[in-house]
């Protein structure tokens, strides 16, 4: 079945195998920031945006992407400029093995796409599904409050 998305900000058009998901397809894309950890959506490595919501790519079958907005982290910056989460998380220390990094900063930029309020509470509540043995989530959560607070009161995306 052929599938057609927008990924990374361009139009693909895929003939994906029955059965595979999109965490197998980007990692044969070479998108290594969507890293394979337990297949059973549980750690967050393989995080991806979907339309702009944080999704396990482990647990998405090829074939329900047509139509849909896909981001991985590669599309946040270039080697000359950091997004604003991955800068914060350079200078607080956030980032420890760097497993998890990925998969944080595209829920952390799903929280703040939904906008509102960002406290400690709904940072946490973010990284909730992003398993991290290193940081014990105290340099992630402010390097997020750092971001999206300032983020939040401009009003603009991060």
């Amino acid at each position: 079945m052929r599938v057609q998305f927008e990924l990374n900000g361009h139009l693909i058009e895929a003939d994906p195998a029955p059965g595979s998901t999109l965490m197998e397809y980007l990692r044969h894309e070479e998108l290594h920031s969507v890293k394979h950890g337990c297949d059973h959506g549980e750690c967050g490595a393989c995080t991806v945006l979907v339309d702009n919501r944080s999704m396990n790519a482990c647990l998405i079958l090829m074939h329900t992407v047509n139509g849909l907005k896909i981001e991985t982290l590669e599309s946040f910056s270039t080697h000359e400029e950091l997004h604003p989460l991955q800068n914060d998380f350079l200078h607080e220390g956030a980032a420890q093995c760097g497993f998890c990094t990925p998969g944080m900063i595209l829920s952390l930029e799903a929280l703040d796409r939904e906008g509102g309020e960002i406290e400690e509470t709904n940072v946490r509540d973010a990284l909730n599904g992003n398993l991290c043995r290193c940081t014990g989530y105290v340099k992630p959560v402010k390097a997020a409050l750092t971001t999206l607070q300032k983020s939040s009161r401009s009003g603009g995306e991060s």
